[in-house]
């Protein structure tokens, strides 16, 4: 069995090739016409210098030729590598070099970007430019049109038997330091995220072929991913998908009303979305009226937490849809889900039930935690190789127990008595005041349920007496200025008080990386640039 993420979506295409694949905005490919033309870039891309192994730069938002690039990277067995299509130069240099890019492969609207960074990066020698509302001029540094790249390409599947061997990579990160990549086998990363295992019992399916037959039974569903595809959320829910000839629905940009009207146009079945930073203004443009949303029959989250508040507001208004909180990583794939109902208690963060191989090691003992003890998320089975070119991160990512390698990003987690997992929050943004600690999101979800906040962002401050303090920066909702006093009141009546912020800045937006997860850089920047305009 190969278990190549290339082999898996062919699979599906020899099945359905007149089955719509990709949409996004009024573009849409079959399985067919996907197939085809991901042949035929990875003919260019094999023609231009792109080997096995090798790194091929993916620098643009979500957009049918998004998913070609990756299909057809995965193809000719290279390596894509997601590029933020929010950095600027310096952090593109860095990616750029840190990846090894050979190839690139990027909206027309980013060529004079990519033009200021190109002669500092000599080992990118071929560059594929997507057609988008720019005019910006990529001829000079040798870019390649998009389209007269494929038209001059085979459309054959020629490219010689693949393996499970072959590498993924995601560049994670960012938030809080530069972004790494992280590495995986091709049948690693779809055991764990693809759908290559039944999540919550363990049992893999068994074989490549599972997924496809299975959409060949079932008929397909319609599947929204709003997340950037240059996002592991985004990725494997669009791959994982693909592979079971399901149709993929992509947005251009994220816009609450546009999104339910999509919903409404494509018959959207299921939607994968990333915590508070979507769900809420979804939710709250859905409150507006006017929307069917009657083809919905699951919601999910991943990858950042999903409020209390907020969790309330989607079983209020979709009772008949099952609603699930699913935690993970980078660097462990699924590690647990939670379903979300009107009875659900009320924790700290997600309360979810292990998926198979996940525990939390008690970082005294070193071992598995008792129930009730706080320690670190670990995952085993089928993890990550490590980090790209980072021996040292790669070995303090990996802890050993009864010979079995866990790996170990750095959130933290509490075994309950029942078996499951309560998710606390990275280690990395956890708050130390005078030796307590106090994680982020705990904090985030009390201030966003007082009803003139919107957002909320939660920062360790520097403190002489207490090493930190807890601090806040809150986006009040348009047209609303929360009463000060009564919102510490509000958390306070909640969480213990040394939670509670006992400093606030008001901001009319707050910043968020492009998959809605908090840029807990950002926050640490404004604090200090703002110190004085503290509340």
């Amino acid at each position: 069995m190969v278990a190549n993420i290339a082999d898996l979506f062919e699979h599906a295409a020899d099945l359905f090739p007149e089955r719509l694949a990709v949409a996004c905005g009024d573009r849409e490919v079959t399985f067919g016409q996907l197939e085809e033309r991901a042949n035929r870039l990875a003919h260019h891309l094999a023609e231009h210098g792109v080997s096995p192994g090798s790194h091929v730069g993916v620098y643009a938002r979500n957009r049918v030729e998004f998913m070609e690039t990756l299909l057809a990277a995965y193809k000719c067995r290279a390596v894509p590598v997601n590029v933020n299509y929010r950095y600027v130069e310096n952090e593109l240099r860095y990616l750029f070099h840190d990846a090894d890019l050979v190839a690139l492969v990027h909206d027309r609207r980013y060529a004079d970007r990519v033009a200021a960074v190109l002669p500092d990066v000599p080992n990118i020698t071929s560059v594929v430019v997507m057609p988008d509302e720019s005019d910006a001029d990529f001829v000079r540094y040798g870019g390649v049109a998009y389209d007269d790249a494929l038209a001059a390409a085979s459309p054959g599947r020629d490219f010689g038997p693949r393996s499970g061997e072959d590498i993924y990579m995601l560049y994670t990160g960012g938030t809080t330091g530069y972004p790494k990549g992280v590495i995986w086998r091709h049948e690693d990363v779809w055991r764990v995220l693809g759908g290559g295992i039944d999540f919550m019992s363990g049992i893999p399916l068994e074989d490549e072929w599972a997924q496809s037959k299975r959409g060949q039974e079932m008929g397909g569903m319609v599947r929204l991913c709003l997340a950037p595809l240059m996002h592991g959320n985004a990725q494997w829910a669009g791959l994982a998908a693909l592979f079971a000839g399901d149709t993929v629905v992509l947005m251009p940009k994220f816009d609450a009303h546009e999104i339910w009207r999509t919903i409404q146009r494509r018959n959207v079945n299921v939607v994968v979305l990333i915590g508070d930073a979507m769900a809420r203004p979804l939710i709250e443009a859905y409150a507006e009226g006017g929307y069917d949303a009657s083809t919905l029959v699951a919601i999910s989250s991943s990858a950042s937490l999903f409020s209390p508040i907020v969790k309330d507001q989607y079983v209020d208004a979709f009772p008949n849809v099952v609603i699930t909180d699913s935690i993970g990583s980078s660097e462990t794939g699924f590690a647990g889900i939670g379903f979300v109902s009107a009875d659900t208690e009320k924790s700290e963060g997600p309360r979810v039930y292990p998926g198979p191989m996940t525990i939390v090691i008690d970082e005294e003992t070193r071992r598995p935690a008792a129930p009730g003890v706080v320690g670190r998320l670990a995952r085993g089975g089928h993890v990550p190789l490590g980090y790209y070119k980072d021996p040292a991160k790669t070995a303090d990512l990996f802890v050993e127990i009864d010979g079995v390698r866990y790996s170990t990003p750095g959130d933290f987690a509490r075994l309950e008595a029942d078996g499951t997992i309560t998710l606390l929050g990275r280690g990395n943004t956890c708050v130390n005041t005078g030796g307590e600690k106090v994680f982020p999101e705990e904090v985030e979800g009390a201030l966003k349920s007082y009803p003139d906040v919107f957002d909320a962002i939660v920062i360790g401050v520097p403190d002489e007496r207490m090493g930190q303090r807890v601090g806040a920066i809150v986006q009040p909702r348009t047209g609303r200025t929360p009463d000060l006093a009564r919102l510490e009141a509000h958390v306070r009546d909640q969480l213990a008080g040394y939670k509670v912020p006992r400093s606030v800045w008001l901001v009319d937006q707050i910043t968020r990386t492009p998959s809605g997860k908090a840029d807990y850089r950002w926050a640490h920047r404004y604090a200090e640039e703002h110190a004085s305009d503290v509340i």
